[in-house]
């Protein structure tokens, strides 16, 4: 009769990564609400201080790993049969769905009137501290030294510096081996030390939203109805609708087995508020999709910093229509248009961070709202971002799917299989394949 080991035991107990990540969304809708109806200030701090420090250890490798990963990702390139005509057709399609999401959003924002009876005035508005404009964008690219960006977490223009030290890099040929060799083991590294971060996201859960609970409480939902449901709908539909079909139809891809591959990646997104910072799990569930490595390192990381059809396409539709009713200002088919313009050129704005703030001011001074408009929704941003952040990033890995099926190198077999082995039982796998 044989005996079971003790780490046998351990991972026979261990609850699914799932299951910690919902009973950390329970507890922390219950304590906040204890803390908001008891007035326990104390448990307020812990919770706010839980959900900081949580965000605070994503945002800590924000700056390094987008930096590697993009370079990495772009040197990588070479090692990809047609790569140009991968790149493209990436780009391509995270254009289409993000014109199919925006279409969404102004259809839903246009029925419902979200603006329409919430006891709002422009006067409940604010001008924000940071705007966004057309010349902001597109002069803040290019950043004026190499360490700002990184102190400011100026993710644009670490994107920026990261392509061009990878384009440098494939110019140079063998020259920058040891470089690239350095930079694959940095991104490893990071990319180790950012999974022990994610373990703890069931802790970050109850502290992000129970803080949340317990500092808005229900009167703020309350109050802004429309606009989150419209918010949350948006997302669905995109999520659940739009992507599923175009996985069945373009991809001849299964979207049950999508969702069962793809989950922990977005429930991470949902609870941590920040494409970037998901960005290790959802290469890595790409991956495991059936996806070849080579070809997710590159989409990816490009993804997590571009492709934002929740927050730079459905949200900013939306909002746009709510800051417009709420100031009494008629939008006509060419402010639509404009919309859905700024949606997909100015998607790399929202810079796959917590919050959307930037993508929404460079939407609003497109079309001439009142920038007081920004003030009406930043109380009710934390909540609408999980929604938007869990879309963005279950774009981030459709999109991948769908160019590796028409390509012809999508692996059917490992995409049929994805669920007979759960991601969050594995040990991290690296994201970039080293160099022969």
């Amino acid at each position: 009769m044989s005996v079971s080991s003790p780490s046998s035991f351990t991972k026979y107990l261990k609850v699914p990564f799932w299951a910690q990540i919902l009973a950390g969304l329970v507890l922390g809708v219950l304590l906040g609400w204890l803390a908001r109806s008891q007035d326990i200030s104390w448990l307020v701090t812990t919770l706010e201080k839980v959900g900081d420090t949580f965000i605070g250890l994503l945002k800590l490798a924000v700056a390094p790993l987008v930096f590697f990963a993009i370079l990495v990702s772009i040197t990588n390139l070479r090692k990809v049969n047609n790569a140009a005509r991968l790149a493209s057709r990436t780009l391509l399609w995270f254009m289409i769905t993000s014109l199919i999401a925006v279409a969404i959003g102004l259809v839903i924002g246009l029925v419902t009137n979200p603006g329409s009876g919430t006891g709002l005035t422009p006067a409940d508005g604010g001008k924000p501290e940071h705007t966004g404009s057309w010349i902001d964008f597109l002069t803040g690219i290019v950043p004026t030294d190499v360490i700002t960006p990184f102190t400011e977490l100026n993710v644009l223009q670490i994107v920026f510096m990261a392509a061009v030290a990878g384009i440098a890099a494939l110019q140079l040929g063998e020259k920058a081996q040891p470089i690239l060799n350095l930079s694959e083991s940095v991104l490893e590294l990071l990319q180790k030390a950012l999974w022990w971060v994610i373990r703890l996201a069931p802790l970050g859960t109850v502290g992000l939203i129970g803080k949340a609970i317990a500092t808005y409480g229900w009167d703020l939902i309350g109050k802004y109805a429309t606009f989150t449901a419209d918010i949350y709908v948006g997302c669905a539909l995109v999520m659940f609708v739009v992507y599923p079909t175009l996985l069945a139809t373009v991809a001849k891809a299964s979207p049950l087995q999508f969702f069962k591959g793809a989950w922990p990646a977005i429930q991470l997104a949902f609870v941590s508020r920040s494409s970037v910072g998901t960005m290790p799990l959802t290469q890595k569930v790409t991956e495991r999709l059936g996806v070849p490595k080579e070809y997710a390192s590159f989409a990816v990381p490009f993804g997590a910093t571009t492709k934002m059809d929740g927050c730079a396409a459905i949200y900013p539709a939306i909002a746009a229509i709510f800051v417009a009713q709420i100031f009494d200002i008629q939008l006509g088919v060419g402010d639509y248009l404009l919309i859905a313009f700024v949606s997909v050129v100015g998607s790399a704005a929202t810079a796959g961070l917590t919050g959307a703030t930037v993508m929404l001011t460079l939407t609003l001074s497109t079309l001439g709202l009142p920038m007081e408009g920004v003030g009406l929704l930043l109380a009710i941003d934390p909540i609408l971002d999980m929604m938007r952040t869990a879309t963005n990033v279950a774009g981030q890995v459709v999109a991948p799917l769908i160019v590796s099926a028409r390509e012809g190198i999508l692996d059917r077999d490992k995409f049929n299989s994805v669920a007979s082995a759960p991601v969050d039982v594995e040990e991290p796998q690296a994201a970039v394949p080293v160099a022969a």
